[in-house]
């Protein structure tokens, strides 16, 4: 418990939250000339809605800064705080958080799958990896992005208690049950059956 409270771990995790909290879906397409992602499709700031304006290459560049910069986040904590382990696992995790609640846009952030690969591949690879490959098996055999992300989700925290411990697994668990929240209105849609497919032209709005 103290380590939990101590300086360093709580410089991590807002740091952490900071880094995660960049809307980098907003900022390219702005830059781009686009306007507001947030009056386009669903209104995310994440990779899946960026690639509704048609700019494959923003999508594609939104997915990765995403990931990377709670990758980041763990790794650049790792470096300055190389022990105790808690601190940089915090560290990814508020990174995850603050992408889902940024502080800059009113706490409405993406849907953080991007960002929660990230984090995990930071903390532990392998669950992070494992992460990627069901999201990739469901999404090839269902057509449905958000039912991967969601069955990646759920199972995440078995494999991070099989690969890293209970530590892992507990933070794990808590960051797929925000990621499941932050998908609540796909849910509905998946339950109707009126949830677009992968290379479906029907628009989501959530």
């Amino acid at each position: 418990m103290e380590l939990l409270w101590a300086p360093e771990t709580l410089i991590a995790v807002v740091f952490g939250y900071l880094m995660g909290s960049i809307p980098f879906g907003l900022i390219l397409t702005r830059l781009a000339g686009l306007g507001d992602i947030r009056q386009i499709g669903s209104g995310n700031i994440g990779a899946t809605n960026v690639l509704r304006t048609g700019n494959r290459g923003l999508a594609a560049a939104t997915l990765l800064l995403d990931a990377g910069k709670a990758a980041a986040a763990v790794l650049i904590v790792r470096y300055v705080v190389p022990t105790p382990p808690l601190a940089y696992s915090l560290a990814g995790m508020a990174a995850f958080v603050g992408h889902l609640f940024p502080v800059w846009l009113g706490f409405r952030g993406g849907k953080g799958v991007a960002t929660y690969i990230g984090a995990m591949l930071g903390i532990n690879w392998i669950v992070g990896l494992i992460f990627c490959l069901v999201w990739l098996i469901v999404a090839v055999t269902r057509k449905y992005s958000s039912l991967a992300a969601l069955t990646a989700a759920a199972t995440a925290p078995i494999f991070a208690y099989l690969w890293s411990g209970v530590h892992l697994a507990t933070g794990a668990a808590l960051m797929s049950v925000l990621l499941i929240y932050k998908h609540r209105a796909n849910i509905r849609r998946l339950i109707d059956g009126s949830e677009p497919r992968i290379g479906d032209d029907r628009k989501a709005d959530g």
